[in-house]
């Protein structure tokens, strides 16, 4: 589980992210070592700042900067995946969605086909445990004519692959909505259509199902853990 947020960046960790980014345009392999040499900073600084952002570790950001996929292709089963998943769960992922969701006075959850019913099952459990406008939708122009500078709109995706939210973030950032995605499978494309990413699970699905195939289970472990968390702030 990841959550990679660049807005937690300051300007200088802004510069070093673009610094490497165009590196890696032209070398095929930078180490922590040339990556300091090459932003004029300390191995140390180069390896908190990946940690900041919200890497494991250096190695596993030069796997985005390169592409490379993240995720082992699973070859068990289902029940053994999600055992897999749950093993490895971040309870701190949970407080940091609430944190992020406490900040607006109105939540938007979106999301296409399958995804839409996890929106729509996340609007009912936080009907009942915050005091929130909260809305699920699954047409983009419903989702653009509710969006202002108070709402945090959450899209929901498997896979990122389905439809592009190129479109969807654009107006949400002219109108000054913050946008955060909750992905199962991790899709480095998604990160320019979103402020914030949470990659949920690192134990992709098969390969040969369609998104509309793949089992939103993860999705539904997430929000039992988020209306749970939010249940005992009350108490």
């Amino acid at each position: 589980m990841i959550r990679i947020d660049f807005s937690k960046l300051n300007p200088l960790e802004k510069e070093i992210h673009e610094s490497l980014k165009a590196a890696a345009l032209h070398r095929s392999s930078i180490t922590i070592g040339d990556a300091a040499e090459l932003c004029g900073c300390s191995i140390s600084k180069i390896s908190k700042f990946v940690k900041k952002l919200g890497f494991a570790n250096y190695k596993q950001y030069m796997q985005f900067l390169y592409e490379k996929e993240l995720s082992p292709r699973d070859t068990t089963g289902e029940l053994e995946r999600l055992h897999r998943f749950l093993e490895d769960f971040d309870p701190a992922l949970v407080t940091a969605f609430i944190e992020e969701m406490e900040k607006y006075p109105k939540i938007l959850f979106f999301g296409h086909g399958p995804s839409y019913l996890a929106a729509e099952y996340f609007e009912y459990k936080l009907r009942f445990s915050t005091g929130k406008y909260v809305n699920a939708l699954s047409e983009e122009f419903m989702a653009e004519n509710l969006l202002d500078s108070d709402t945090l709109l959450v899209i929901l995706t498997t896979t990122g692959a389905f439809r592009p939210f190129k479109d969807l973030y654009q107006s949400a950032k002219a109108q000054g909505a913050k946008v955060l995605i909750l992905a199962e499978e991790y899709n480095q494309s998604l990160l320019e259509t979103s402020d914030q990413l949470i990659w949920l699970s690192k134990h992709a699905q098969p390969r040969e199902l369609k998104p509309h195939e793949k089992s939103r289970t993860v999705f539904y472990i997430f929000i039992e853990e988020v209306a749970a968390a939010l249940g005992r702030e009350k108490e």
